[in-house]
């Protein structure tokens, strides 16, 4: 029995859009944005520059699906270590030791955001909102931990929690280990209990 018209050609476009993302993933992670041209993504997902243009309209439409399709990504590992745990205190912490797992792989080049933020021209451009947005999600998450956790300036110590984040995937992307993450971690810990010395003073008076 033959398939229902219209039927092939809607499966043929989503396999050539799941090729062309996980070309665009490997390639621009990997490499660079600009250091990838689109002759190479096409040749590694291998399909024509006719289904790029139908199924995106443009590299600049592919960089953007590939870094929103890195930020879910990003988003499901963070929420996956979060919910293993009750306590907001761990839950912070399962931040950086998720990052330490990825760290530990041999393909991690850094943030994916940082690095196409680094790339991009100056100024505004739906890349860097990409990127930002990404990043303020992130910042969320610690700040309505550390609002869940009792923290005097929850904004503050978001902001902290943060820049120890993205300072640990810059030192790992250089060493290619999981050293920074570990020190973010310890560094976080002390952060917290900083936090709450600073609680206790407040109530002590």
């Amino acid at each position: 029995m033959s398939s229902p018209a219209g039927r092939t050609p809607a499966k043929s476009e989503a396999s050539a859009r799941e090729r062309l993302l996980a070309a665009a993933d490997e390639l621009f992670y990997g490499e660079g944005i600009h250091t990838v041209g689109i002759d190479r993504v096409l040749a590694h997902a291998g399909v024509a520059k006719a289904s790029l243009y139908s199924t995106f309209g443009s590299k600049e439409e592919l960089v953007l699906a590939y870094l929103q399709g890195r930020a879910d990504a990003r988003f499901r590992r963070i929420t996956a270590a979060i919910a293993r745990h009750d306590d907001p205190r761990d839950k912070i912490l399962a931040v950086y030791d998720q990052l330490a797992e990825r760290a530990a792989d041999p393909k991690f080049r850094g943030c994916a955001f940082v690095n196409a933020s680094v790339e991009g021209p100056p100024g505004d451009s739906k890349v860097r909102r990409v990127c930002r947005g990404s990043r303020d999600w992130v910042r969320g998450v610690f700040t309505d931990l550390s609002r869940e956790l009792g923290a005097a300036d929850p904004d503050a110590l978001g902001r902290q929690l943060l820049l120890l984040y993205e300072g640990a995937m810059l030192g790992a992307s250089m060493t290619r280990d999981a050293a920074a993450p570990r020190d973010a971690r310890r560094l976080a810990e002390a952060l917290l209990d900083a936090q709450k010395l600073g609680s206790r003073r407040k109530t002590s008076r």
